[in-house]
């Protein structure tokens, strides 16, 4: 039986550009940094409230990625998503639309990240 979720891993071109973006836009954190045997160059990102991880790596000698249109995303729950925006936007990221409310009540929007990985950020309904 699995006993918990450790962390996530995504792949990327530009490490230091995607890190810069996860510390910018949505205010996390490095956790630690290291280099695989393989030689690849990671970073641990740490959430706020979370013990799940996300490993941000760029492996050295190896194609280009590419990430597909709706192929995985982040999700992140913010307490004020108006309030979350503004202050995002004023670092200068934008949303890739518009505020949508869910039918149980929440509302969420969309942000594009580097390489074409995509975040999602919800106000859970009260």
């Amino acid at each position: 039986m699995v006993k918990k979720l450790l962390h996530t891993r995504m792949r990327v071109n530009d490490l230091e550009r995607t890190v810069k973006f996860y510390e910018n836009a949505l205010g996390l954190t490095v956790a630690r940094r290291s280099i695989s045997p393989r030689g690849a160059q990671i970073v641990f990102l740490a959430t706020p409230n979370s013990d799940e991880e996300i490993e941000i790596c760029q492996l050295p000698n190896s194609p280009s990625v590419q990430v597909q249109p709706d192929l995985m995303h982040l999700a992140f729950e913010v307490d004020d998503l108006k309030s979350f925006v503004a202050g995002m936007e004023q670092r200068g990221y934008k949303l890739s639309d518009e505020m949508v409310k869910t039918s149980s009540g929440s509302t969420i929007a969309f942000l594009d990240a580097p390489e074409g990985y995509e975040v999602e950020l919800i106000q859970k309904a009260k």
